[in-house]
C-alpha cells in the first residue's frame, strides 16, 4: 500500500512538536497545552492516511480531504517555524549578550511575552477549528486506521540504473536509420532530414540518442549537435547549436549575426544535427532555423524527433514510417530486464503470466515498461505483482493524458519521494537538472528528514533520494552530458498533475485572471527567467502571502554572456509581501542592490543571488537565522577572500568554518600567511570548489614558506575544473599541480610567477583544454618537465594555448596537436619564426594564431622578402595581429586562410596574403598601410569586411570587396580618402555601415531598395553627404535597424522618409538644432521597438513626441547635455531605459525614480535599482 504525500508534509510538523528545545520554549510562552492538543489530533489523522491513499484514486472527496489536510499542514508548519525561529533568535541574543537583549531584560517578562503569546493563541485557535472540521470529515468519509506499509525488500539491487543502450525491438529501425545517416541519398539541399515520428513514451529520443552516439556515425560526421526544441525559439535554438559546434564565447545582438557566425562554423563540414521534441507546425520558422545548414557539406543530416507529422508533410514527407509500440515479446523482455535484471522470465516462471498482463496494460510503451519494471525491482513475490496488475489506477480516468503506468509508478513511491517528485513540477520541460542544486532546494523546503536511525547529513540523504528517483526512470541522464539530468515530457506532465494547486509554474504569457483565483493556495512558484521581466503580470502575487518558494528558472539554452533584467518593483513591492519565503532565487538578473527587507524573511533557508551585479549585502542578512544556502558565485566581490596582516583582512584559518563552500573562490594575499599549518586547516573548505584562484602579493617573496602554503592548499581532485595562480614566487611548483588525478581540470592560468624556472608537468592533465602562462620570466627553456613524461605523449585534450615571453617556441615543440596559439607581450622577439623548418615544425597543425603586444616584432618570418618563401602554412585558418607597433609587413603564405585581422599596428605598410578562401578581413588603425599593395588580391569567397581608420583606403578597394557575391557585412569607419562609394551589387548584403568618412560625397541611395536582404544600415558622421537626396520611400524593403545622423543636413531638415514597416530599431544622432523632440515626431514609425537618441546638443525635452510609439521597448539617450525632461507619462511598454552623459537630467533624476521603477532594465546615473 502506497503512502500519501500528506504524510511527508506532516513530517516537519511532528519533528518540531517532539523537539525538546521547542517544547521548552512553548511552555515559556504558555502555548504548550494548545500544541499538545494539536499533536494528539494530528496523530489520529495520520493514522488514517494509508487508507486515504488507497481511496483517493477513485474517490474525489477523499482527494479533496487530503488536499485540505496538506494546506493545513503547511499553515501549521509556518506557525511552528516562526516559533522555532523566535526561540533561536532569543537564544543567540542571550549567548551574544547584545545590547537589544540587555534592554529587553529591563522590561517585565510578562510584557515581552504578551504580544507573541496573544498572536500565537489567535493563530492556533483558527488552526484548531480547521483541524476539527477535518476530523469530522474523516469520519464522514469512512477513513479508518490501517496497518503501516510493509517494508520493501532491497535484495535485488533496486538502485541499479540500467544503461540506455539496453533497448529491445528496435534493431531493424536502428540499422535502417544508420544506413540513411551514412548514405549519400540525393537531396536538393546539402542536408536531408531523418524523421523519427511516434507517440509520447514510445522511445523516439532513446533511439535518436542511440544513433547519435553510434561509433560509425561519430566517425562519419565532422560536427555533431543535439538540441531540445519543445519551445521553438529560433534564436535560442541557433545559439545552442552554435555552442555545440564551437568552444567560442560570443554574444550576438540579433539572429542574423548569430546565423552568420553559425555558417562560418559549419560551412563545408559534414554536420549531424539532432533536433529533439519538435512540436511546431509552421514551415516558415523551420526554414529560418535551417538556413545556415545549407552551407554544410553535402551528406549532412538532421535527425528530427516529433509526435506531430504536420511539419514533415509540409516539407514533402508524404509517407512517414511511425515508430510503433513494442511487440508483446520485446515488451516482455524489456519489463523483465528492468524488473528482474535479465531479459526473460525463465527463472521466474510464476511471474510470467502476471508480466504479460502488465505488458498489455502498458500498450508497448518503453517508458511505461521501464517505470513499472523498476517499480517491481522492489517487489519480491507474486502478491506484489498482483497488486500492480490489479491496481485501480489502470482504470482511472481523472489523469487525462497521463500514462496510467507512470501514475502507478508514482503511486508506489514513499511519501517523501512523492513530495520530491512533485517539487520538480516547478521546472519546465527539457530543463537540465543539476543534482547538487536540486538537493539544496529540497533541503531548504524541509523535505530531507532522516527517519532512520542512521545519522546521515541532509545533503547525503538528498542524493540518495535523487538516485532512487533516477533508478525508477523519473529522471534520465541528459543526452550530451551525464553530469546533468532531464525529465521525460510525460514525467513532467505527471509531476504537474500530482503537484495540484500548491505548485505554480507561472508563465508571463499566462492568463493572469486564471492564476489570481487561486493565489492564496499557492505555496511554491517558479517563473521563467526571460530577458526582461516586468512587474505588471506579477503585481497580483502581492496577495500570494502563503508562498514559500519563488524561483526564477531558465527556459531553453542560456549562454554565459546573456543578460537578464528584473523590475525593481519586484524586489521593493513584491518580496516584502511574501513573509513565509523559504526559497528565493533571482540568479543571473542584473540586480545591483539588495533591499534591507530581505533580512526580515525569517523563514528563508535558500538565497541565490549568483551572477548578479550586487556589490554588497545588507547588514541585516545576518538576521536570517534559518539560512542554510547562500549562493553568490559570479558576483565578484563575494568570490574573493583577502588574507590580511595583523590589522586588516582576515586569517586564512577563518575559512575552516565554511565547510559548505561551493563554486568558486579567489584567495588573495597569501603572502600574509604565517604558517603552512594555517593553510592546512583551511583546506577542508576547498573540497567542493570547482574554480580556485590563489594569489600572492606582487613582489612579496616569502621564501620556502610560499611553496609549503601552496602545497597545503591542494583542492579535491574530483571537483576542480579551473585553477588560477598569480605572483607565486618560488622556482618550482608543488607536486600536486599537474597531477593527472585532476580528471576534471580543463583550464589552468599561471601569471606573474617571475622567479619560476620550472613549469609544472601540466602535459599529464588528461582533459586540460585551456592553458595560459604569462610572466614566468626565469623560464628560458621549456623541456620535458613541462609534459611530465619521456615518451612525448602529452596535452591530449589541449585546444587553446596562451604564452608570453621567449619560451613559447620551446612549448610549441611539445604541443603538436594544439590548434589555437596566442603569443602575448613577447618583446624579446623580432620574428615569429627564424627558419621555414622551424615554422613547419612548431606551427604545422595550428589553425588559429594570435600575436598581441609584441612590440619589437617586424614581421612573421625572418626573410626580408617573405613572398619568395617556400613555407606554406596549409593548416592556418585564422591570423590575428594586435598592438605590434614595430611590425612593418605581414606577408602570409597560407592557401587556407579564412580570417585575417590586423589592428593597431602603426608601422605597418604592407599586407599580402592568398585570398582565395578568405571569408573575413578586419583592418583597424593601420594608418600607414598602402592600399596598392592589396589592390590585385582576389577574394571571391569574402563574407565580412571591417575597415577602420585607414588613411589610404580609396573606392577602388571597396569595389574589389564588392566583387564578392557572398559578402554579407561591410563596415567602413573613419577613412578620409573615400570620396565616392561604388555601385552596390551585393545580393546577399545584410549589414552595411559607413561612418566617419568626412569626405564621402556620393552614396548610391537609389540602389538601396534592391538590397532585399539588408536588415542593418548605418550612415553617420559623413558631413559631406547631402541627406536631401535620400531615398524617401526607397529604403531597403526589409530594413530592421537604421542608424543615421551627422550628415550635411540636420535631421530637422530631412522631411518625411516613409521608412518600411519592418523598421523596429532607429538611432538618430548628432543633431545640432532640435530643442523639443516633438519636432521630429513625424520621422518615427509606430512600428519602433528600439529608439536611440544620441548627441542632440540643444535637446531639452522628450515630454512630447514619443506617445504614439506604443510598441517601444528600449529607449536610450546619450550625450544630450541640456536635456531636462523625460516622456510624460513614461511609456508603460518600456523594458529598458538608458540615460548617459545627460548631466541636467541625471541631477534631477530622483524626481523620475518612482515613475521608472517598473522598468526591468534601467541604466541611469544615480539610480540604485536594477
Amino acid at each position: 500500500m502506497a503512502e500519501t504525500v500528506a504524510s511527508a508534509v506532516l513530517g516537519p510538523v511532528f519533528e518540531k512538536l517532539t523537539d525538546e528545545a521547542f517544547k521548552k520554549f512553548a511552555r515559556s510562552q504558555n502555548i504548550h497545552s494548545e500544541l499538545n492538543d494539536l499533536h494528539s489530533k494530528l496523530i489520529h489523522i495520520k493514522a488514517v492516511l494509508n487508507d486515504a491513499s488507497r481511496k483517493e484514486v477513485n474517490d474525489e472527496s477523499v482527494r479533496l480531504w487530503l488536499n485540505n489536510l496538506q494546506h493545513l499542514a503547511y499553515d501549521i508548519d509556518d506557525i511552528l517555524d516562526g516559533v522555532a525561529t523566535e526561540s533561536m533568535r532569543r537564544e543567540m541574543a542571550r549567548e551574544s549578550g547584545d545590547f537589544t537583549s540587555k534592554v529587553r531584560n529591563l522590561i517585565p517578562t510578562c510584557c515581552t511575552k504578551l504580544s507573541l503569546t496573544q498572536s500565537l493563541h489567535h493563530k492556533l485557535d483558527r488552526i484548531t477549528i480547521r483541524l476539527q472540521d477535518l476530523e469530522k470529515e474523516k469520519s464522514d468519509l469512512g477513513l479508518v486506521m490501517g496497518k503501516d506499509e510493509k517494508q520493501k525488500s532491497n535484495n535485488r539491487g533496486n538502485e541499479t540504473c540500467l544503461p540506455e543502450s539496453d533497448i529491445f525491438g528496435r534493431e531493424a529501425e536502428k540499422e535502417n536509420l544508420i544506413n540513411k545517416l551514412l548514405g549519400g541519398e540525393s537531396s536538393k539541399e546539402n542536408f536531408s532530414i531523418i524523421p523519427i515520428v511516434g507517440m509520447g513514451g514510445v522511445g523516439k529520443t532513446t533511439l535518436a540518442r542511440l544513433l547519435y552516439n553510434d561509433t560509425r556515425v561519430k566517425n562519419h560526421f565532422e560536427l555533431q549537435a543535439w538540441v531540445c526544441v519543445s519551445d521553438f525559439d529560433v534564436f535560442k535554438i541557433s545559439d545552442a547549436i552554435f555552442g555545440c559546434v564551437t568552444t567560442e564565447n560570443k554574444e550576438f545582438k540579433d539572429l542574423n549575426q548569430l546565423q552568420m557566425a553559425l555558417v562560418e562554423k559549419v560551412k563545408d563540414k559534414r554536420l549531424l544535427l539532432a533536433v529533439d521534441d519538435v512540436w511546431i507546425e509552421e514551415h516558415q520558422n523551420w526554414e529560418i532555423l535551417v538556413r545556415p545548414f545549407r552551407s554544410c557539406a553535402p551528406g549532412s543530416k538532421i535527425i528530427m524527433t516529433t509526435r506531430k507529422d504536420e511539419l514533415l508533410k509540409t516539407l514533402g514527407f508524404d509517407h512517414l514510417d511511425r515508430l510503433e509500440s513494442l511487440s508483446n515479446t520485446d515488451a516482455l523482455s524489456l519489463l523483465a530486464l528492468h524488473a528482474l535484471g535479465v531479459n526473460n522470465f525463465d527463472s521466474h516462471a510464476k511471474l510470467k503470466s502476471k508480466g504479460e498482463g502488465i505488458v498489455g496494460k502498458c500498450d508497448g510503451l518503453p517508458l511505461a515498461l521501464k517505470a513499472i519494471g523498476r517499480l517491481l525491482r522492489t517487489k519480491t513475490d507474486e502478491e506484489d505483482w498482483d497488486e500492480v496488475l490489479n491496481s485501480e489506477i489502470w482504470d482511472s480516468e481523472k489523469c487525462g493524458d497521463i500514462v496510467s503506468a507512470l501514475r502507478l509508478s508514482y503511486h508506489d513511491l514513499s511519501s517523501h519521494l512523492k513530495q520530491l517528485f512533485a517539487y520538480c513540477s516547478l521546472f519546465p520541460k527539457d530543463f537540465l537538472f543539476d543534482k547538487d542544486e536540486l538537493v539544496l532546494l529540497w533541503m531548504a523546503e524541509g523535505y530531507l528528514m532522516n527517519e532512520s536511525l542512521t545519522n546521515k547529513a541532509p545533503e547525503d540523504l538528498g542524493h540518495e533520494y535523487f538516485d532512487k528517483l533516477l533508478s525508477r526512470s523519473f529522471f534520465q541522464y541528459a543526452p550530451n552530458d551525464n553530469s546533468f539530468y532531464v525529465m521525460h515530457d510525460l514525467m513532467n506532465d505527471l509531476a504537474k498533475f500530482v503537484a495540484g494547486d500548491m505548485f505554480l509554474r507561472f508563465k508571463q504569457q499566462s492568463e493572469t485572471a486564471v492564476v489570481e483565483r487561486a493565489l492564496v493556495k499557492y505555496r511554491h512558484m517558479s517563473f521563467v527567467r526571460e530577458r526582461y521581466v516586468g512587474y505588471q503580470k506579477f503585481e497580483a502575487f502581492e496577495r500570494a502571502t502563503s508562498l514559500r518558494t519563488l524561483l526564477a528558472v531558465p527556459f531553453g539554452e542560456e549562454q554565459s554572456w546573456d543578460d537578464f533584467y528584473l523590475s525593481n518593483k519586484f524586489l521593493v513591492n513584491l518580496i516584502p509581501q511574501l513573509p513565509l519565503l523559504r526559497v528565493l532565487s533571482l540568479r543571473r538578473f542584473g540586480i545591483r542592490e539588495v533591499p534591507d527587507h530581505i533580512g526580515k524573511l525569517k523563514h528563508l533557508r535558500y538565497l541565490n543571488l549568483s551572477q548578479t551585479k550586487i556589490e554588497e549585502l545588507p547588514e541585516n542578512i545576518g538576521s536570517l537565522y534559518n539560512l542554510q544556502t547562500l549562493i553568490l558565485f559570479g558576483s565578484r566581490p563575494f568570490t574573493k577572500s583577502i588574507i590580511g596582516g595583523d590589522k586588516d583582512g582576515f586569517a586564512i584559518t577563518e575559512l575552516k568554518g565554511l565547510s559548505n563552500l561551493r563554486g568558486e573562490i579567489s584567495i588573495e594575499g597569501l603572502h600574509n600567511v604565517q604558517s603552512a599549518t594555517h593553510a592546512r586547516e583551511a583546506n577542508s573548505s576547498l573540497r567542493r570548489l570547482t574554480k580556485l584562484g590563489l594569489e600572492w602579493g606582487d613582489g612579496y617573496g616569502n621564501g620556502t614558506l610560499e611553496k609549503e602554503v601552496f602545497y597545503e592548499l591542494k583542492p579535491h581532485s574530483d571537483m576542480l575544473n579551473e585553477l588560477k595562480v598569480e605572483f607565486y614566487d618560488e622556482i618550482d611548483f608543488p607536486v600536486w599541480v599537474g597531477d593527472p588525478c585532476f580528471q576534471k581540470l580543463v583550464s589552468v592560468s599561471i601569471r606573474g610567477c617571475r622567479k619560476c624556472k620550472f613549469l609544472p608537468p601540466l602535459g599529464q592533465l588528461p582533459f586540460l583544454k585551456n592553458l595560459f602562462i604569462e610572466g614566468a620570466d626565469e623560464v628560458e627553456v621549456i623541456g620535458s618537465e613541462f609534459i611530465g613524461t619521456s615518451d612525448g605523449a602529452a596535452f591530449s585534450s589541449l585546444e587553446i594555448l596562451k604564452l608570453t615571453d621567449e619560451a613559447w617556441r620551446g612549448a610549441l615543440t611539445y604541443l603538436g596537436a594544439v590548434e589555437e596559439v596566442e603569443i602575448l607581450n613577447c618583446n624579446d622577439i623580432r620574428y615569429l619564426w627564424e627558419s621555414e623548418a622551424h615554422a613547419s615544425r612548431v606551427l604545422g597543425n595550428i589553425k588559429k594564431l594570435v600575436v598581441c603586444g609584441c612590440e619589437n616584432v617586424l614581421s612573421l618570418g625572418e626573410k626580408e622578402d617573405d613572398e619568395d618563401s617556400n613555407l606554406l602554412l596549409s593548416s592556418l585558418r585564422a591570423l590575428e595581429v594586435f598592438f605590434c607597433k614595430s611590425m612593418e609587413r605581414c606577408i602570409l603564405n597560407s592557401n587556407s586562410i579564412e580570417r585575417l585581422e590586423i589592428s593597431k599596428c602603426e608601422s605597418l605598410t604592407r599586407v599580402s596574403f592568398i585570398g582565395q578562401k578568405l571569408k573575413s578581413i578586419r583592418i583597424v588603425e593601420c594608418k600607414k598601410l598602402i592600399m596598392e599593395k592589396m589592390i590585385n588580391t582576389s577574394m571571391p569567397m569574402l563574407e565580412e569586411v571591417h575597415i577602420s581608420d585607414w588613411t589610404d583606403l580609396k573606392s577602388q578597394l571597396i569595389q574589389l570587396f564588392s566583387n564578392s557575391i557572398h559578402l554579407t557585412t561591410m563596415y567602413i569607419w573613419d577613412c578620409p580618402s573615400i570620396e565616392s562609394f561604388p555601385d552596390i551589387q551585393l545580393p546577399n548584403l545584410i549589414n552595411l555601415c559607413i561612418e566617419g568618412c568626412k569626405n564621402l560625397k556620393s552614396f548610391p541611395h537609389l540602389q538601396l531598395m534592391n538590397l532585399t536582404l539588408l536588415t542593418h544600415l548605418e550612415i553617420a558622421d559623413c558631413q559631406s553627404i547631402d541627406a536631401a537626396s535620400f531615398p524617401r520611400g526607397n529604403w531597403p524593403p526589409n530594413l530592421v535597424s537604421l542608424e543615421i545622423g551627422g550628415l550635411k543636413n540636420s535631421i530637422s531638415e530631412w522631411g518625411a522618409q516613409n521608412f518600411p514597416t519592418s523598421l523596429v530599431h532607429l538611432t538618430l544622432r548628432n543633431e545640432p538644432h532640435v530643442r523639443n523632440f516633438s519636432q521630429l515626431s513625424y520621422l518615427l514609425p509606430s512600428s519602433l521597438k528600439k529608439l536611440d537618441i544620441r548627441g542632440f546638443e540643444k535637446l531639452e525635452s522628450l515630454s512630447v513626441g514619443l506617445q504614439h510609439l506604443t510598441s517601444l521597448r528600449h529607449l536610450r539617450i546619450w550625450k544630450c547635455p541640456k536635456l531636462k525632461h523625460l516622456p510624460k507619462p513614461i511609456l508603460p511598454s518600456l523594458l529598458k531605459l538608458v540615460v548617459s552623459e545627460c548631466p541636467i537630467l541625471t541631477k534631477r533624476g530622483s524626481h523620475y525614480w518612482p515613475f521608472i521603477s517598473h522598468i526591468p532594465g534601467i541604466y541611469v546615473e544615480g539610480y540604485k535599482g536594477t
